[in-house]
């Protein structure tokens, strides 16, 4: 079992993941259905999610799924009722993505999330948090990014999250709703998705190092990134459910490392790992990214005694670990 982030008795507790078919929100289900909380409902449309990762927490009695979409209001107000905590994973990510789908990524990730604020207050819920996104910061050119410094957005995607922000602030002020917002700097892990036509690097460099597929690294390779590993982003969720701290609560915070690497460090990283000699190809820049991100965290660790529990090299090992096993026995 692994390091416990929490002492409060979650055990009369019900806690709701929305999006908890998907990658950050399957993990955190896990880690409430395994240190025993009364109830952990998942609301899930299966768009990102997965069933193998309901799979994975149907073993448990406290675990209750609830297929549906958080664009529906009536769905919402369901997903929220007799629940204590929510823990708010649902959304569409990718910044390229949004660029050919704004209107898409605004329905579900501002009309959605406001759907679930709504619902939330309704239903008293005590503590609401939520998944923002570094994408915030934009172009504010400084490093490392402090959260109260933030630029102009570069994408829709991260207008989305902004606006999120807002909002939240407005749920807060207006109706009493107690919101923490993190902002995640490339969560990698276990079960991210390898094969969407938007797929995370790290599962994609994983997968085509051991297929010896095409893998293409944007630009000249350069940019910087503070990977975090999954587990890092699991004990946030739980520590801002659950804080006492008044002072604590209505902020967002960023959900990182502290350290940022390369993407040819990364490649190289994962080949050095899986003893290969495979070669990236490199191609033109991605619209709307930036060049170097890289995390201040001394917020959350000083507000909700956020300590990143396992770093990048760790990380990357059990992801790697992870995607050896998955593919290990499909045909080459």
């Amino acid at each position: 079992m692994p390091t416990s982030y929490h002492t409060k008795d979650i055990s009369q507790d019900s806690f709701l993941v929305t999006g908890g078919a998907g990658f950050i929100g399957s993990h955190i289900a896990a880690y409430l259905l395994r240190n025993g909380a009364k109830k952990v409902r998942v609301l899930d449309n299966l768009v990102n999610g997965f069933q193998s990762n309901l799979d994975l927490l149907r073993p448990y009695a406290a675990f209750e799924f609830l297929e549906g979409d958080i664009r529906n209001e009536a769905t919402c107000l369901q997903a929220c009722r007799d629940m204590n905590y929510v823990s708010h994973q649902a959304a569409v990510g990718s910044v390229p993505r949004s660029i050919k789908e704004p209107i898409y990524f605004n329905e579900v990730n501002v009309g959605g999330f406001v759907n679930m604020l709504k619902a939330a207050s309704d239903n008293k819920v005590r503590q609401f948090v939520y998944a923002s996104s570094s994408s915030v910061y934009g172009d504010e050119p400084s490093l490392p990014k402090l959260e109260s410094r933030v630029g102009n957005c570069l994408s829709p995607y991260a207008a989305t999250k902004k606006t999120n922000e807002l909002y939240a602030q407005v749920f807060a002020d207006v109706y009493g709703l107690n919101l923490l917002g993190f902002r995640y700097f490339n969560i990698f892990g276990p079960r991210q998705d390898p094969d969407g036509a938007y797929a995370a690097v790290i599962p994609l460099f994983v997968k085509g190092v051991m297929k010896e597929t095409p893998v293409f690294i944007n630009g000249d390779g350069e940019q910087t990134r503070d990977f975090t590993f999954v587990e890092n982003a699991v004990q946030i969720n739980i520590q801002g459910m659950l804080t006492e701290k008044k002072e604590a609560l209505n902020k967002v915070y960023n959900v990182a490392m502290g350290k940022n690497f390369s993407v040819n460090h990364l490649f190289k990283a994962c080949k050095e790992y899986l003893q290969s000699n495979f070669e990236a190809s490199y191609r033109e820049p991605r619209a709307g990214d930036i060049r170097n991100s890289l995390a201040d965290i001394s917020l959350a660790k000083n507000m909700l005694g956020y300590s990143p529990a396992k770093n990048f090299e760790i990380g990357l090992a059990e992801t790697i670990e992870f995607f050896k096993e998955k593919y290990s026995g499909e045909h080459e």
